[in-house]
């Protein structure tokens, strides 16, 4: 399956473009839309949107093989979308661990979907931004 437009509005919504060097919620230095830099990574000049969109394009490729990788029942155009998504944000290492991912595995649909909805925290603190794109993530899952 392939991610679809209205996946990509929503990831490129919930991160934003940024053409300079900024700490993401988790403090790690990121630039464009979400993309993390990785040792030797360094833009001291920023980037354009047409940059941003190329890794971004890379970076989404990433959260598409671990969604295809790590589910093991079909899933809809939106629920694909909500998870690659969610992986792109949290990284294919927490899906793959997640009850979400086992509640899913096991059929269980709205479970699962329900489970988007727990992951609004950085550490210990809820942030506003990631409780709005979990919601998101949810309305996706259930075609909205």
């Amino acid at each position: 399956m392939e991610f679809s437009a209205a996946g990509l509005a929503l990831l490129k919504r919930s991160e934003g473009f940024r053409s300079g060097v900024y700490l993401d919620v988790a403090g790690l230095p990121t630039i464009g839309y979400g993309h993390r830099l990785l040792h030797p990574e360094n833009f001291p000049n920023g980037i354009s949107e047409k940059t941003a969109a190329t890794f971004l394009i890379c970076d989404v490729g990433y959260a598409v093989q671990a969604v295809d990788r790590l589910v093991k029942v079909p899933l809809t155009q939106g629920q694909f979308d909500a998870l690659v998504d969610f992986t792109f944000n949290l990284g294919q290492g927490r899906l793959a661990k997640s009850t979400l991912l086992k509640d899913l595995n096991a059929g269980h649909y709205e479970t699962a979907a329900a489970q988007l909805l727990e992951w609004d925290h950085s550490g210990d603190r809820e942030v506003e931004a990631l409780k709005a794109r979990r919601a998101a993530e949810y309305a996706l899952w259930h075609g909205k």
